[in-house]
């Protein structure tokens, strides 16, 4: 006799094997729920602290990073460089001839320009 997936009835016919029950899945899908749960219940990722070191240690680039001060004070730098030219005018290439200009001026002139070409 071969094994194969359909079982032969009393009266000499092939019958198709039975497929899964509803009962095992609803358990593999119980168990399943049931793993979930465990792991949100016990699973807790580590949070990383920022970074707080002497800024001795560092490397000039990252001095920045040594505190929360150098940090605080760092940004501030950064937003008052970036208020700045965001409303004067200067070069950013001489040689190329890139010029930096105010915001507001900037769009009036692109509207200009745009607007003159309808």
């Amino acid at each position: 006799m071969s094994d194969t997936s359909v079982l032969s009835s009393s009266n000499g016919t092939a019958t198709p094997a039975r497929p899964v029950s509803l009962f095992t899945i609803v358990l593999l899908l119980a168990l399943f729920a049931a793993f979930l749960l465990v792991i949100r219940w016990f699973y807790h990722p580590a949070a990383t602290a920022a970074f707080n070191g002497a800024p001795e240690n560092l490397p000039k680039e990252l001095e920045w990073r040594a505190n929360t001060d150098a940090r605080r004070k760092t940004l501030r730098e950064v937003r008052e460089k970036e208020a700045k030219d965001a409303t004067t005018y200067g070069w950013v290439d001489k040689n190329a001839g890139v010029v930096r200009l105010p915001l507001e001026r900037a769009m009036d002139l692109t509207a200009e320009h745009y607007g003159a070409k309808k």
